[in-house]
């Protein structure tokens, strides 16, 4: 078996394969949300194809089988096992009973799930912002109803994957919902996405002492992913060449998965909490937007902030 290999070797090109090369996760028990496409797939493959037993959490359950049967054909004998879950972060319902339903440990949980700038505000069935709702509070309501699960595994990592695209917005906590500021798809992606890192910040240091450890990650711009559904592709493009928004070099969805396999799985990131990566390692702080493609912004991952955030979120989930 070849060894692990250490944090240089990996970097924007390293792919989700590459980073398990030689990890043992055989034995450990995922979750990964939105696992029916993209990176999501990708994610699941890699901890499977180490020995992790994972769990698609989907809103399509019929697409989450459809994978499940492609990726078993596919990944090599000793692989672990995969199996499909309801999940339907918009629909607090589905997020309440897979919490309750999952028994045992959970050692790995991939918040990878998202949807990305809607043209037109659309609201979940509680009222939220959709991109607030599902990116974040969603996300939230699933991984505190499996904090004990989470604490039953001694070890177990939380990854929030997130985007350099929280560089357009801090959280507004006086309009998270957008009933006074115009609504813009982008602030509001950008909200939600500094919103990921904010939990991964606050979880870090609440669950310290139940050896959990939580982080977030921009995983990269990736072309072939479900995230940009709501988009028009022309429309990006002429945004892009406007200047009003600035995207780092492309990545395969191979590549595109490596940074949340990382920080799920590898032994070189082990006790690492709190933080936020890109490109298979901490990413460095800006202060200002400009014309950075990367970077984390100080807001992001203010302590304050962050404990500011979890008190609200428990208040809106109820």
């Amino acid at each position: 078996m070849s060894v692990p290999q250490t944090p240089g070797t990996f970097g924007a090109t390293t792919t989700a394969a590459e980073v398990v090369d030689g990890v043992e996760l055989h034995g450990r028990r995922a979750v990964v949300t939105g696992a029916s496409s993209g990176i999501g797939v990708e994610t699941a493959r890699a901890l499977a194809s180490a020995g992790a037993d994972v769990t698609l959490a989907v809103r399509n359950t019929a697409a989450g089988d459809r994978v499940v049967a492609r990726l078993e054909a596919e990944l090599p004998p000793g692989s672990g096992k995969l199996t499909v879950g309801l999940l339907d972060l918009a629909d607090r319902s589905t997020v309440a009973a897979f919490a309750a339903d999952w028994q045992g440990p959970l050692h790995i949980l991939v918040n990878n799930a998202g949807v990305m700038a809607p043209q037109e505000i659309t609201r979940t069935p509680d009222g939220r912002e959709q991109q607030f709702g599902v990116n974040h509070l969603g996300h939230f309501a699933l991984t505190t109803g499996l904090h004990r699960a989470l604490a039953a595994a001694d070890g177990a990592r939380i990854v929030s994957v997130s985007s350099t695209g929280h560089l357009f917005s801090p959280v507004v906590f006086d309009d998270l919902d957008y009933r006074f500021r115009p609504y813009d798809p982008w602030t509001s992606y950008g909200q939600s996405k500094t919103a990921n890192i904010l939990f991964a910040v606050a979880a870090a240091e609440r669950w310290a002492d139940d050896g959990i450890t939580a982080n977030a990650l921009m995983p990269g711009n990736i072309a072939d992913t479900n995230l940009a559904r709501h988009m028009d592709m022309q429309e990006i493009a002429d945004f892009v060449a406007s200047g009003a928004i600035a995207l780092p070099p492309q990545k395969t969805v191979e590549q595109g998965a490596a940074t949340s396999v990382l920080l799920a799985g590898s032994p070189t990131v082990a006790g690492v909490s709190g933080r936020y990566f890109e490109d298979c390692a901490e990413a460095k702080p800006v202060t200002e937007r400009g014309t950075n493609v990367g970077g984390a912004a100080p807001y992001a991952l203010d302590r304050d902030n962050a404990a500011r955030l979890w008190r609200v979120s428990e208040a809106l989930i109820g």
